[in-house]
This record gives C-alpha cells, sequence and structure tokens, in this order.
C-alpha cells in the first residue's frame, strides 16, 4: 500500500518544529507523494500559533512545489467534552480537522475519563479523525473510540512517528488498525513530521496495517481521489447539521 497524502504534518509555526510551510511541500514532494495537510497544534499548546495563523492559511496556495497543500489543524482536546482549543468558526474555514490529547492542554485522568473525552471530541461535528489515539499515556478504550469514528463516519490515525516518540504506541496502534478492519471504520495515515525530511515517513505504520489487514479502501489518505471524496462527505455531514450545531 501506498499514501499519496501525508495528514499529519507540522511546520516551524508550531514552535517546536524546524521546516517552513514551503520546506514541507518540498519534503512532500521528494518523499514522492501528491500532497500533504499542514496540522500546526492548537494555540493552547505552548509555543504555538495564534488562532490567527489558521484564519489566514487561506492565502496560501492551493499547489505549492508541485503537490496539494490542505489547510488543517491537529486541534487539543481540553475538557471532558471534548472541548477544543480553536473557535468553530475559524475549524470550519480548515479543510482537514484532528483533534488529540496532548498533557500540557488535557492531561490523562484514566480509561473512563480520556475515552469519554475522546468520544466527544469524535461527536463534534467539525472535528474529522483523531489524532495518535494509539498513545498509551492516556488508555482509552479502542473498541469505544472506534465504535464513535463509525458512527460518525470519521478516521482513526495510525500515526508512523509515534512508534519513535511514544513507546508503546505500536501495540495500540495494532489494536485500533484491527478494530477498523473487523468494523470498516476509516483509517488515515500520518507521520506527525515536525521537519521536512519526515513528511511521508510512513513505513512503520504502513507495515502495521499490513500486519492487520486493513483494506486499502479503509485508508482514506490512499488516494487523492480517496482523501477529497473524504473531506467531501465529511463537508456535506457538516451542512445538512442545523446551524447551531456547528
Amino acid at each position: 500500500m501506498r499514501i499519496a497524502i501525508d495528514t499529519h504534518t507540522h511546520s516551524v509555526a508550531s514552535g517546536h518544529a524546524y521546516s517552513t510551510v514551503e520546506e514541507m511541500a518540498k519534503g512532500a514532494r521528494a518523499a514522492g507523494l501528491r500532497g500533504f495537510a499542514l496540522t500546526d497544534h492548537g494555540p493552547a499548546l505552548a509555543g504555538t500559533p495564534h488562532p490567527y495563523h489558521f484564519g489566514n492559511l487561506r492565502i496560501l496556495p492551493e499547489r505549492m512545489h508541485g503537490v496539494r497543500f490542505y489547510k488543517g489543524i491537529e486541534a487539543n482536546i481540553m475538557d471532558m467534552g471534548g472541548g477544543l482549543d480553536l473557535a468553530p468558526g475559524l475549524l470550519a474555514k480548515l479543510d482537514f480537522v484532528m483533534a488529540g490529547f496532548h498533557r500540557e492542554c488535557f492531561a490523562p485522568r484514566g480509561i473512563e475519563d480520556d475515552t469519554r473525552a475522546l468520544v466527544a471530541a469524535l461527536r463534534n461535528p467539525l472535528v474529522d479523525a483523531v489524532s495518535h489515539p494509539g498513545n498509551p499515556e492516556f488508555p482509552v478504550d479502542p473498541a469505544a473510540v472506534v465504535a464513535a469514528a463509525n458512527e460518525g463516519g470519521k478516521a482513526i490515525e495510525i500515526n508512523a512517528g509515534s512508534f519513535r516518540i511514544r513507546i508503546g504506541s505500536k501495540e495500540r496502534c495494532l489494536e485500533f488498525a484491527r478494530l477498523c478492519a473487523r468494523t470498516g471504520t476509516l483509517i488515515v495515515c500520518g507521520s506527525d513530521a515536525h521537519c521536512r525530511y519526515d513528511v511521508g515517513r510512513l513505513g512503520d505504520a504502513l507495515a502495521l496495517l499490513e500486519d492487520a489487514r486493513v483494506p486499502r479502501e479503509l485508508v482514506v489518505n490512499a488516494t487523492v481521489r480517496s482523501f477529497e471524496e473524504f473531506l467531501e462527505r465529511r463537508k456535506a455531514a457538516r451542512a445538512a447539521l442545523p446551524a447551531a450545531s456547528v
């Protein structure tokens, strides 16, 4: 299996990453990708950009150095209700919204509370996927999280960077991948690159998907077409909701 779009990348705007957006685009091209989503960390994490950063992504071109550019965010889950650290009006202007745990914004509280918060985030109509849910620091119930993603037509991330920086993630990610394969739940596969040289570095995650026997059609960023169809479905689902709920 190959991946066309890296759905999890960070630029220098994230504060602890080291490449500009243009450099990330060059990294995507060098890795043979068709595109990348820029998902800088939400503003509640130390050193990260002001909300204006996300609103102003609209000025960037859709193509850079021969690859497609998607405006995104890795928003921080802030509370038990799945609240995020960017206003709904700004989230709605982005192409791809992930939500995830970072202990500086939401300290681990145990399996019951962590699961409740992650499921609540998945039920936010503006969230498209959850980032690195296999992180063992947050011991969620994989079955409950996968069920919530499946119900909403959303995606579970298999995060390649986790295998290097979140010790113990591989076993948890394998459990998530097997559950997704069994239930037909969508997956995104992202590098979590914090510099241009890691864009498209997905080998460990792809090997895990093979071990879990995840069919290609469940991996929404395997092709440009499948990723853009996923984004269109998510956009249509939001448009069908009452304005007050978005």
